[in-house]
């Protein structure tokens, strides 16, 4: 069901100096910060030659991305994000075998413009878990 891993995300305080340490010392090719307010995070991708890291930073206090920084103050992986052809599809054979979807269980558009669920980190071994489809 799931496809290829899409990307990683990685919470932050200060997305420039994040995007600065990618950029700058690992070379990497660093997109523009994006205001994402329906999910309250600037978003930063950087682009790897078989996937993409995200970073996270929060937008505005009641951000999800503040709340994680509160228990993680040095920040860290937030979560993983696979790809699938049919987000609904995918959703229900998910709910079907005992995973929960956060939230109303309706896709949202997501930072690629695309379809988006989260699942549950207590079924996945405490990771956060975000379904895309493509």
């Amino acid at each position: 069901m799931i496809g290829r891993l899409n990307h990683v995300a990685i919470a932050v305080k200060d997305i420039a100096a994040s995007s600065s340490t990618y950029r700058d010392v690992l070379g990497a090719q660093v997109s523009a910060p994006t205001q994402q307010p329906a999910h309250g995070v600037t978003v930063v991708f950087i682009q790897l030659p078989n996937t993409k890291i995200e970073l996270l930073e929060p937008l505005g206090e009641n951000s999800p991305i503040a709340k994680f920084l509160e228990k993680n103050p040095d920040g860290g992986m937030h979560h993983v994000c696979y790809e699938v052809e049919d987000i609904l599809a995918a959703r229900d054979k998910l709910k079907a075998a005992g995973a929960r979807v956060i939230g109303d269980g309706n896709p949202k558009i997501g930072a690629h413009g695309k379809p988006v669920l989260f699942l549950h980190p207590k079924d996945f071994n405490g990771t956060l878990v975000e379904i895309e489809q493509v």
